[in-house]
């Protein structure tokens, strides 16, 4: 069927839903306020909970290691030379693995602090969330540059902070994110060096040679291959990405 042909239905569905949630005695939108702290109704904490899904993806490039992480990786893919070796899904999951072995210890201290309390109803939602932004904030903090704080602090037109808690979450995360990018394209600008010096070593010896047709990425790969496992390359590499974060 078209797409036309569904329209009609999903308008009727859309009707249909809200009345069968009503006779069933669901509550749709329903907010009680107590002692504890405001509650919500189930259906509100699904569309939060399905909220929380989508916002998921931003959240880990936003808010931990991962965009650091990932863009060495694949750095380190282009400078071996190896075209789509290792491949994407291989990339991304090593780099979310790494990421949670690197917050770890930000992770738990959320699920004691926050998490916890709240699914055991110790805590309600607002200041949960409060305490679930300490440590997240405290990490954001520590690996930001304070010349990235200032500009967007211009920029946003903010008043100037006496401390770092007062660093709106707003300002931090951008300039979290251009401190990573700075961080990263360092780490890989060193890691790139001696596989260029191994081009550059493979060409000028074609040169000599007079093989000028044959393409020195061909020849310098498997140079390139064996120097990164002589030396131990991927521990080197993802014992320095571990230990090149800053943590109290």
């Amino acid at each position: 069927m078209r797409l036309k042909h569904w329209l009609p239905i999903l308008g009727l569905l859309a009707l249909l839903i809200p009345a069968l949630a009503q006779a069933q005695g669901i509550p749709m939108v329903n907010v009680t306020g107590g002692k504890s702290g405001q509650q919500y109704s189930l259906t509100l904490q699904l569309l939060a909970l399905m909220t929380t899904l989508t916002l998921l993806p931003s959240m880990l490039l936003m808010m931990t290691s991962f965009v650091r992480v990932i863009i060495v990786l694949s750095i380190l893919r282009q400078a071996l030379g190896t075209g789509q070796t290792p491949p994407n899904m291989v990339l991304v999951g090593l780099a979310l693995f790494l990421t949670l072995f690197i917050m770890s210890p930000v992770f738990d201290d959320v699920y004691q602090n926050a998490i916890g309390p709240y699914m055991n109803g110790n805590l309600p939602f607002e200041k949960a969330l409060a305490k679930a932004e300490v440590p997240v904030r405290d990490f954001m903090i520590h690996q930001t540059r304070e010349d990235d704080i200032t500009m967007f602090m211009q920029i946003a037109q903010k008043k100037e902070i006496a401390s770092a808690a007062d660093v709106p979450f707003t300002t931090l995360m951008p300039a979290f994110l251009t401190s990573e990018l700075k961080s990263a394209f360092t780490i890989g600008f060193m890691i790139y060096i001696p596989f260029v010096v191994i081009d550059l070593i493979v060409a000028s010896v074609l040169m000599s040679m007079g093989m000028m047709m044959l393409s020195p990425m061909i020849i310098s790969m498997p140079f390139k291959l064996m120097l990164f496992v002589l030396v131990d390359g991927w521990t080197l590499l993802m014992g320095s990405l571990a230990s090149s974060f800053i943590f109290k």
